[in-house]
Protein backbone atom coordinates (compact mmCIF):
# COMPACT_ATOMS: atom_id res chain seq x y z
CA UNK A 1 0.00 0.00 0.00
CA UNK A 2 1.41 3.32 -0.72
CA UNK A 3 1.99 5.64 2.23
CA UNK A 4 0.09 9.12 2.34
CA UNK A 5 2.20 11.82 4.79
CA UNK A 6 0.12 13.73 6.56
CA UNK A 7 0.40 17.32 5.83
CA UNK A 8 2.25 19.40 8.42
CA UNK A 9 1.16 21.96 10.98
CA UNK A 10 2.98 25.16 10.31
CA UNK A 11 2.56 28.09 13.05
CA UNK A 12 2.42 31.59 10.97
CA UNK A 13 1.97 34.96 11.56
CA UNK A 14 0.10 37.31 9.62
CA UNK A 15 1.71 40.01 8.58
CA UNK A 16 -0.42 42.44 6.16
CA UNK A 17 -4.36 42.33 5.36
CA UNK A 18 -4.93 44.77 2.25
CA UNK A 19 -8.39 45.55 0.89
CA UNK A 20 -8.43 43.58 -3.03
CA UNK A 21 -11.62 44.29 -4.01
CA UNK A 22 -15.75 45.78 -2.20
CA UNK A 23 -16.01 43.77 0.64
CA UNK A 24 -12.74 41.36 -0.36
CA UNK A 25 -9.52 41.20 1.76
CA UNK A 26 -6.47 39.86 0.94
CA UNK A 27 -4.30 38.45 4.09
CA UNK A 28 -0.26 37.61 3.81
CA UNK A 29 1.24 35.52 6.90
CA UNK A 30 4.80 34.63 6.68
CA UNK A 31 5.91 31.35 4.86
CA UNK A 32 7.75 28.51 7.28
CA UNK A 33 11.14 27.58 5.53
CA UNK A 34 9.62 24.19 4.77
CA UNK A 35 6.39 24.90 3.18
CA UNK A 36 5.97 23.71 -0.52
CA UNK A 37 3.00 23.67 -2.58
CA UNK A 38 1.35 24.00 -6.29
CA UNK A 39 -0.03 26.44 -7.72
CA UNK A 40 -3.74 26.26 -7.30
CA UNK A 41 -3.39 24.23 -4.05
CA UNK A 42 -5.18 25.17 -0.34
CA UNK A 43 -4.66 25.45 3.16
CA UNK A 44 -6.93 25.04 6.57
CA UNK A 45 -6.25 27.95 8.53
CA UNK A 46 -7.73 27.86 12.37
CA UNK A 47 -7.81 30.11 14.76
CA UNK A 48 -7.37 28.35 17.89
CA UNK A 49 -8.58 31.20 20.26
CA UNK A 50 -12.19 32.33 18.74
CA UNK A 51 -13.58 34.31 21.06
CA UNK A 52 -16.92 34.20 19.67
CA UNK A 53 -19.12 30.78 18.93
CA UNK A 54 -19.14 29.73 15.07
CA UNK A 55 -21.24 27.00 14.00
CA UNK A 56 -18.53 25.85 11.36
CA UNK A 57 -15.83 25.65 14.07
CA UNK A 58 -12.16 27.37 14.06
CA UNK A 59 -10.95 25.90 10.85
CA UNK A 60 -11.43 27.17 7.52
CA UNK A 61 -10.06 25.95 4.06
CA UNK A 62 -8.56 28.85 2.07
CA UNK A 63 -6.87 28.79 -1.38
CA UNK A 64 -3.83 30.15 -1.82
CA UNK A 65 -3.41 33.07 -3.80
CA UNK A 66 -0.01 33.59 -4.19
CA UNK A 67 2.52 31.54 -5.85
CA UNK A 68 4.86 29.22 -4.93
CA UNK A 69 7.66 31.48 -6.41
CA UNK A 70 6.57 34.29 -3.90
CA UNK A 71 7.62 35.06 -0.66
CA UNK A 72 4.97 35.09 1.61
CA UNK A 73 1.34 33.06 1.92
CA UNK A 74 -1.67 34.96 0.31
CA UNK A 75 -5.20 33.93 0.90
CA UNK A 76 -8.38 36.63 -0.14
CA UNK A 77 -11.98 36.13 0.64
CA UNK A 78 -15.30 37.90 0.93
CA UNK A 79 -15.53 39.61 4.11
CA UNK A 80 -19.20 37.49 5.78
CA UNK A 81 -20.55 37.91 8.82
CA UNK A 82 -18.97 35.25 10.77
CA UNK A 83 -17.39 34.85 13.88
CA UNK A 84 -14.36 33.39 12.22
CA UNK A 85 -13.70 36.45 9.43
CA UNK A 86 -14.43 38.77 11.68
CA UNK A 87 -11.38 37.85 14.20
CA UNK A 88 -9.37 37.43 11.04
CA UNK A 89 -10.13 40.92 9.86
CA UNK A 90 -9.95 42.67 13.68
CA UNK A 91 -6.69 40.75 15.02
CA UNK A 92 -3.84 42.46 15.38
CA UNK A 93 -0.15 42.09 13.11
CA UNK A 94 2.03 39.48 14.04
CA UNK A 95 -1.07 37.11 15.74
CA UNK A 96 0.25 33.74 15.17
CA UNK A 97 -2.43 31.19 13.52
CA UNK A 98 -1.66 27.35 12.75
CA UNK A 99 -1.69 26.11 9.16
CA UNK A 100 -2.14 23.04 7.84
CA UNK A 101 -1.63 21.89 4.11
CA UNK A 102 -1.19 21.97 1.29
CA UNK A 103 -3.87 20.07 -0.16
CA UNK A 104 -5.54 19.57 -3.01
CA UNK A 105 -5.07 18.54 -7.01
CA UNK A 106 -6.89 21.42 -8.94
CA UNK A 107 -2.95 22.21 -10.38
CA UNK A 108 -2.22 22.77 -14.03
CA UNK A 109 -0.51 19.40 -15.60
CA UNK A 110 3.14 18.68 -16.23
CA UNK A 111 2.15 17.28 -19.78
CA UNK A 112 2.00 18.98 -23.03
CA UNK A 113 -1.83 19.53 -23.05
CA UNK A 114 -2.57 22.55 -25.34
CA UNK A 115 -4.44 25.93 -24.35
CA UNK A 116 -5.68 26.45 -20.72
CA UNK A 117 -8.49 28.26 -20.58
CA UNK A 118 -9.49 29.84 -16.86
CA UNK A 119 -13.11 30.66 -16.19
CA UNK A 120 -13.70 32.74 -12.93
CA UNK A 121 -16.47 33.81 -10.75
CA UNK A 122 -15.68 36.29 -8.32
CA UNK A 123 -13.84 35.41 -5.42
CA UNK A 124 -12.77 32.14 -7.30
CA UNK A 125 -10.01 33.96 -8.95
CA UNK A 126 -7.76 32.75 -6.08
CA UNK A 127 -6.06 30.08 -7.49
CA UNK A 128 -5.88 31.02 -11.33
CA UNK A 129 -4.14 33.62 -9.43
CA UNK A 130 -1.45 31.80 -8.25
CA UNK A 131 -1.03 29.57 -11.47
CA UNK A 132 -0.31 32.87 -13.90
CA UNK A 133 1.78 34.37 -11.49
CA UNK A 134 4.05 31.42 -11.31
CA UNK A 135 3.35 30.81 -15.04
CA UNK A 136 4.83 33.99 -15.75
CA UNK A 137 7.77 33.67 -12.82
CA UNK A 138 8.76 30.07 -14.41
CA UNK A 139 8.13 31.11 -18.90
CA UNK A 140 5.43 28.61 -18.57
CA UNK A 141 5.39 27.67 -22.64
CA UNK A 142 1.78 27.26 -23.13
CA UNK A 143 -1.29 29.25 -24.08
CA UNK A 144 -2.97 30.85 -21.36
CA UNK A 145 -6.42 32.60 -21.46
CA UNK A 146 -8.07 33.97 -18.77
CA UNK A 147 -11.41 34.85 -18.36
CA UNK A 148 -12.81 36.86 -15.27
CA UNK A 149 -16.21 37.45 -14.40
CA UNK A 150 -17.76 39.67 -11.82
CA UNK A 151 -20.42 42.06 -11.48
CA UNK A 152 -18.74 45.36 -11.78
CA UNK A 153 -15.35 46.58 -11.44
CA UNK A 154 -14.84 47.24 -8.10
CA UNK A 155 -15.45 43.88 -7.72
CA UNK A 156 -13.00 42.56 -9.23
CA UNK A 157 -10.14 41.85 -6.91
CA UNK A 158 -6.61 41.53 -8.88
CA UNK A 159 -7.83 42.27 -11.77
CA UNK A 160 -4.89 45.68 -12.76
CA UNK A 161 -2.54 42.90 -11.42
CA UNK A 162 -4.03 40.05 -14.10
CA UNK A 163 -3.94 42.06 -17.18
CA UNK A 164 -0.48 43.58 -16.20
CA UNK A 165 0.73 39.96 -16.23
CA UNK A 166 0.26 39.76 -19.97
CA UNK A 167 3.09 42.19 -20.18
CA UNK A 168 5.54 39.36 -18.66
CA UNK A 169 3.81 36.28 -20.68
CA UNK A 170 3.36 36.83 -24.59
CA UNK A 171 1.65 33.05 -24.18
CA UNK A 172 -1.44 34.58 -21.13
CA UNK A 173 -4.39 36.79 -22.58
CA UNK A 174 -6.78 38.47 -19.86
CA UNK A 175 -10.05 39.12 -20.10
CA UNK A 176 -12.50 40.93 -17.67
CA UNK A 177 -16.23 40.83 -18.03
CA UNK A 178 -18.83 42.57 -15.90
CA UNK A 179 -22.59 41.89 -15.33
CA UNK A 180 -23.58 44.79 -14.01
CA UNK A 181 -21.05 47.31 -15.18
CA UNK A 182 -23.65 50.28 -15.13
CA UNK A 183 -24.13 50.06 -10.83
CA UNK A 184 -20.10 50.54 -10.64
CA UNK A 185 -18.47 54.02 -9.75
CA UNK A 186 -16.21 53.20 -12.20
CA UNK A 187 -16.18 53.14 -16.05
CA UNK A 188 -15.91 49.92 -17.68
CA UNK A 189 -14.88 49.80 -21.34
CA UNK A 190 -14.40 45.72 -21.79
CA UNK A 191 -16.47 42.53 -22.11
CA UNK A 192 -20.32 42.61 -20.49
CA UNK A 193 -22.42 39.82 -19.73
CA UNK A 194 -22.07 36.40 -18.36
CA UNK A 195 -19.58 34.28 -19.99
CA UNK A 196 -20.66 32.65 -22.66
CA UNK A 197 -20.37 30.50 -26.31
CA UNK A 198 -20.22 33.35 -28.27
CA UNK A 199 -17.85 34.88 -25.63
CA UNK A 200 -15.84 31.97 -25.24
CA UNK A 201 -15.42 31.58 -29.20
CA UNK A 202 -14.63 35.08 -29.52
CA UNK A 203 -10.84 34.63 -28.00
CA UNK A 204 -10.81 30.42 -27.92
CA UNK A 205 -10.05 29.75 -31.61
CA UNK A 206 -9.27 26.14 -30.32
CA UNK A 207 -11.93 25.28 -27.90
CA UNK A 208 -11.90 21.61 -28.79
CA UNK A 209 -8.75 20.87 -28.35
CA UNK A 210 -8.54 23.12 -25.13
CA UNK A 211 -8.43 22.26 -21.08
CA UNK A 212 -10.61 23.96 -19.10
CA UNK A 213 -10.83 25.37 -15.59
CA UNK A 214 -13.76 26.65 -13.89
CA UNK A 215 -14.02 28.35 -10.44
CA UNK A 216 -16.84 30.50 -8.51
CA UNK A 217 -19.74 29.96 -6.95
CA UNK A 218 -21.78 26.70 -7.15
CA UNK A 219 -24.69 27.63 -9.51
CA UNK A 220 -21.99 29.36 -11.63
CA UNK A 221 -19.86 26.39 -12.13
CA UNK A 222 -22.57 24.27 -12.73
CA UNK A 223 -23.86 26.39 -15.65
CA UNK A 224 -20.36 27.13 -17.05
CA UNK A 225 -19.94 23.04 -16.89
CA UNK A 226 -23.29 22.52 -18.71
CA UNK A 227 -22.28 25.49 -21.26
CA UNK A 228 -19.32 23.91 -22.23
CA UNK A 229 -20.65 20.80 -22.64
CA UNK A 230 -23.33 21.69 -25.04
CA UNK A 231 -20.52 23.34 -26.68
CA UNK A 232 -18.97 19.67 -27.26
CA UNK A 233 -16.39 19.59 -24.53
CA UNK A 234 -15.60 16.42 -23.37
CA UNK A 235 -16.43 16.00 -19.57
CA UNK A 236 -12.78 14.77 -19.29
CA UNK A 237 -11.46 18.21 -20.43
CA UNK A 238 -13.31 20.04 -17.62
CA UNK A 239 -12.31 20.84 -13.95
CA UNK A 240 -13.82 22.73 -12.06
CA UNK A 241 -14.10 23.73 -7.78
CA UNK A 242 -16.77 25.34 -6.05
CA UNK A 243 -16.21 28.35 -3.83
CA UNK A 244 -19.51 28.48 -1.48
CA UNK A 245 -19.56 31.41 0.62
CA UNK A 246 -18.70 31.11 5.25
Amino acid sequence: MENFSKPSIHHVRLKKRQEVAKGTMAFYFDRPAAFIFKAGQFIDLSLPDLSASDPQGHTRAFTLASAPSEQQLMVATRLRDTAFKRMLAEMPLETTIDLEGPFGQFTLPDNDSPTRVFLAGGIGITPFRSMLVEAAHNKFPHRLILMYSNRSLEDAAFLDELQALQQENPNYTCIGTMTNPTGATETWNGETGRIDQVMLRKYVKDMETAMFYVVGPPAMVDGLQKMLESAGIHKTSIRSEEFVGY
